[in-house]
């Protein structure tokens, strides 16, 4: 295949990098400019903002191996799982590299339109296609680039087929790029073994006949994210801006920031705007997505995380059911896990964007097809709390409180976590489990001294055709249940009156009671978390908490000792460092623990803590805490025992 002639003028020009910027940054006319106070004047499509909840296919060739995310980098990382796998089954990347992987992905059973009704089908109100990931592999057809889909592996315009299925589906159509952090991320073909039979024979990304597909050696220091190669600049922009120009997207996702932090990104921006205003006589549809706070200019984007409270502006969160390419050793995440993450970023004014795993052939694992359709049982039902809602004065109420951030999303909820939207005069209420005795105590909703407030008229549960009976305490809106379980995910429930407004809610710890042999069990989801960075997660199958990265941040339970006497103190807790240890202390007695390094997060190993004495019967707090700010290592601890001896 030739070179296409942008990438060989690029190629030729591969000398000692001048300083200077991005030449040519033509923008489709219109009222945006390359400039942030340009794009003060974005306001994101009520599309959007109604969505809440997108379907995104992160598929491409790096999905041959089934080995996951960041094959095509880590394959040229001798020692690594992916080298050794790659040396195994294809040969040395010095003769058999990336680009001999590529025509392996033939997507031969590939059928977007049956995919897209089974996206729709599950709630999907907007579906995003790969565009490029880092492997520098385009998936649409692209003039000014060879290594793309119609010429190497499936030969189809894949970008194409997407978008022509999501748009006969009537759905949005996005594309994401991850060609920003393409030039410094495949460095490493460039490289040679260190040692054994292959030491010093270089890569096959050496070779500047590859460098079409590998590019060209960065200069020495252009390590970072984002290239400082004014070329690589330039070639960035002119290759996203032809699959905006061809393909006119709905949405655009960058990996990453701004692109190059500088007019170049801002530049992309304007022109996907200008090139919407332009398609939709004068009104603006497009969204751009890319992992930088906005203040509105653009939707930020959190990478597996979540935003930690309401976002005046809309945001999206982007996570996987499993890897971010096809896997063979993950398993996928719980149905649970997608409802959960579904409700309570839409209560923050948020949207997920889900990739759903493909396999390298185009077509789903039956489990993936099952979780769907019960996705789509699940929305049929509950949607309507979800889908063009927006969110209330408070996101909720509950024991988990995600800190916002990217790559934190493992959260442990429970019925008592609930999440409030409204479409309307209608406020709704999500309860993220179903609660226990058929009760559910919503405590934001509690009478207040005045009655003006939460003047309640109705309660009604979603999929449920009977009456609910109520009752307004200053305990909070207490509701009580059909006998029947509905599900075991949600209890989303529809309450019409007038003066919604949250009633001020204290927490309350939960006493730990012992049972007949007077031992004590205090888990994760009892425990009282003082900080704004610990979080009940889970890891390995069972809840913890974690995000102990502050010393100062502690941990507490209240327990009811009924029989004095001296109780042996055990825990189980994870970490990966070693010397870590912590300090429990209760009724006046401190006990130093040393944690063993267990090698992984959600390895839990037993600890012995000691003996506490406890002298009376009554209530104590059991606290954890860092022994010293200096000495700290962060542990997850999964629960505490206290046992009579």
């Amino acid at each position: 295949m030739k070179t296409s002639l942008v990438r060989v003028l690029i190629l030729a020009a591969a000398l000692p990098v001048a300083a200077a910027t991005a030449a040519n940054l033509a923008i489709t006319p219109g009222k945006y400019t390359g400039t942030m106070e340009s794009l003060t004047n974005y306001v994101c499509p009520e599309w959007f903002r109604d969505a809440k909840f997108g379907i995104w296919a992160h598929w491409g060739p790096q999905a041959v191996p089934m080995e996951g995310d960041w094959y095509a980098r880590k394959m040229y990382q001798q020692g690594s799982a992916d080298y050794r796998d790659h040396l195994q089954r294809y040969g040395h990347p010095s003769t058999n590299g990336w680009k001999d992987i590529i025509p392996l992905w033939r997507a031969e059973n590939w059928d977007p339109e049956k995919l897209m009704k089974l996206y729709k089908k599950a709630g999907a109100k907007y579906f995003v296609s790969m565009g490029t990931h880092h492997d520098d592999f385009f998936l649409w057809n692209s003039p000014l680039h060879s290594w793309n889909a119609l010429h190497y592996g499936p030969h189809r315009d894949v970008v194409a087929d997407w978008q022509k299925a999501a748009r006969k589906n009537g759905l949005p159509f996005g594309v994401s790029e991850h060609l920003g952090a393409s030039f410094t991320w495949f460095q490493d073909a460039h490289k040679a073994d260190r040692t054994g039979p292959w030491a010093g024979i270089p890569y096959d990304g050496a070779n500047s006949n590859n460098w079409d597909l590998y590019h060209f050696p960065a200069e020495k220091g252009d390590t970072q994210w984002y290239s400082n190669n004014p070329r690589w600049q330039q070639q960035w922009y002119d290759e996203i801006k032809q699959l905006v120009d061809d393909y006119h997207p709905d949405l655009l996702y960058s990996d990453g920031g701004v692109a190059f932090g500088n007019e170049v990104g801002l530049s992309q921006i304007a022109n996907l705007y200008n090139d919407s205003l332009r398609q939709h006589h004068g009104k603006i549809t497009a969204v751009y997505n890319c992992k930088q706070p906005s203040e509105g200019r653009w939707v930020q984007d959190y990478e597996r995380g979540v935003n930690g409270g309401i976002n005046p502006h809309p945001w999206q969160t982007d996570t996987s059911i499993g890897d971010w390419f096809y896997n063979r050793h993950w398993k996928y995440q719980p149905l649970s896990w997608t409802v959960h993450m579904l409700v309570d970023i839409t209560s923050k004014n948020g949207n997920l964007l889900l990739n759903v795993v493909l396999r390298p052939d185009g077509t789903l694992d039956p489990e993936v097809e099952t979780m769907l359709q019960q996705l789509a049982e699940w929305n049929a039902v509950n949607g309507e709390a979800i889908f063009g809602t927006r969110p209330w004065l408070v996101y909720g109420e509950g024991e988990v409180q995600a800190k916002g951030g990217a790559f934190k999303e493992n959260f442990k909820y429970s019925a008592r976590d609930i999440r409030f939207t409204t479409k309307g005069k209608t406020l709704y209420a999500t309860a993220l489990g179903w609660p226990g005795e058929n009760k559910l105590v919503i405590r934001s909703l509690g009478r207040t001294a005045d009655h003006t407030q939460n003047q309640i008229r109705r309660v009604e549960l979603l999929g449920y055709r009977g009456g609910l009976k109520f009752e307004q305490t200053a305990e909070g809106l207490i509701v009580a249940l059909p006998p029947q379980k509905l599900s075991d995910l949600t209890c989303s429930l529809r309450i019409t009156g007038k003066n919604f407004k949250p009633a001020p809610v204290v927490p309350k710890a939960a006493v730990v009671t012992p049972d007949n042999k007077n031992r004590l069990s205090l888990g994760a989801e009892d425990a009282v978390l003082h900080g704004t960075q610990l979080k009940l997660e889970e890891q390995g199958g069972v809840s913890c908490i974690g995000y102990w990265d502050n010393p100062a941040e502690w941990v507490a339970w209240q327990v009811q000792i009924n029989q004095p006497g001296n109780y042996r103190v055990s825990g189980n807790a994870a970490t990966v460092f070693e010397g870590a240890s912590c300090v429990l202390e209760a009724a006046s007695q401190p006990l130093t623990a040393a944690i063993p390094r267990t090698g992984a997060w959600e390895n839990f190993a037993s600890t012995d803590f000691g003996v506490l004495n406890f002298k009376t019967a009554g209530i104590y707090e059991v606290k954890v805490r860092a022994a010293n700010a200096a000495g700290w290592k962060a542990i997850n601890l999964n629960n505490l025992k206290l046992a009579l001896q």
